[in-house]
């Protein structure tokens, strides 16, 4: 039976990631994706998308291209990357982000079903940020929920809550408890989507991505990608601005690691109920992250700030041992390795 694979933003930074090795994988591959100018520089096709892959210019909240897609494509698997990403621009185009990120999810099942097409099984790839802040412990072991951080505790320089530490996030311990409206699409999307397949008789596989980053990723975005903000500085000569106290933590994951994680789960034989967290394992601060990049150009010693951006968490790091055991993957590339090949590659990019 020939097998075939239908990828939503598929044109992507993940999407492209990922082509060679679905391509190698499957019969057919084909992309779907709208191009966004705020992602993509020219409507042109991506030089690092595989050349076996079809693209197909369409937009996942609309009714009309999927009619046209389906007609042509019977898809045996689905990776659903299509999404708005931006935190901070979730909160004044919220309407933006629920409007591709669950009604294009709906419009993709709805159209599953006029269609008679339904697949084995779609690939999701949701986010940390339906985490929110996540578990915290308090002095007495305790787990406890703090929520968001207020408007008030931030212009305090308030950055953790008193008495509280923070715990890392794995899917089927930590309650999602989103502080983003990006976060809130998320979730809902995962949600709609479980129910969706469960029904249906689809096999749902979920990934929680921690911070992607990595050669390939759009430099024009505004909304993403902390690392290239940090090389154009440092590559300036400036010192980079570190917001908060510095120590914000992150998970940065390579784009090379994320790709082969969500390969394994297209093909995994008993995919997990609960959602993969995929991340390298390595809690950052974004202090450290500036240092690396700073050393990286012998640029001036980052300086910390104090300034905020609404709705940001303060620690966000995973714990992948069940992802690892259930797909046998391993994340292979830590910061210091990836945050230097990545500045090389925007080097050789923007000369």
């Amino acid at each position: 039976m020939s097998e075939t694979c239908l990828v939503t933003g598929g044109a992507g930074f993940i999407g492209c990631a990922l082509s060679s090795a679905l391509a190698d994988t499957f019969d057919r591959v084909v992309a779907v994706d709208n191009m966004h100018p705020q992602i993509h520089s020219s409507a042109d096709r991506p030089a690092a998308l595989d050349e076996r892959v079809e693209l197909v210019v369409a937009d996942v909240t609309s009714a009309a291209d999927w009619d046209r897609v389906l007609a042509d494509v019977r898809p045996t698997t689905i990776v659903h990357l299509a999404a708005e990403t931006g935190t901070g621009q979730s909160l004044t185009q919220a309407s933006r982000h629920a409007l591709v990120n669950v009604v294009g999810t709906t419009e993709m099942l709805d159209a599953l079903v006029r269609h008679e097409a339904l697949p084995d099984r779609i690939v999701l790839t949701s986010s940390r940020a339906v985490y929110g802040e996540g578990a915290w412990v308090d002095a007495g072991g305790a787990t406890v929920y703090p929520g968001q951080r207020t408007r008030e505790q931030l212009d305090r320089g308030e950055w953790d809550f008193p008495g509280l530490t923070a715990t890392p996030f794995r899917s089927n311990a930590v309650e999602p408890r989103p502080t983003s409206v990006y976060g809130s699409t998320k979730l809902a999307q995962e949600h709609v989507l479980v129910a969706w397949c469960l029904a249906m008789k689809v096999t749902p596989v979920l990934f929680r991505l921690q911070n992607v980053y990595g050669p390939g990723q759009s430099l024009i975005n505004p909304y993403t990608g902390i690392v290239p903000f940090f090389a154009r500085l440092a590559k300036e000569g400036k010192s980079i601005p570190v917001y908060e106290d510095g120590d914000i933590v992150r998970d940065f994951v390579f784009i090379d690691d994320v790709a082969r994680a969500i390969v394994a789960g297209t093909l995994a034989t008993t995919p997990s109920a609960t959602p993969y967290d995929v991340g390298s394992g390595e809690a950052t601060t974004i202090a450290r992250l500036a240092e690396i990049v700073a050393g990286l150009y012998g640029a001036p010693a980052p300086h910390v700030t104090g300034q905020f951006r609404d709705g940001d968490v303060r620690h966000a790091s995973c714990v992948i041992d069940e992802t690892t055991a259930a797909l046998g993957w391993t994340p292979e590339v830590m910061v210091e390795e990836g945050v230097a090949r990545l500045c090389a590659w925007i080097d050789a990019e923007k000369g």
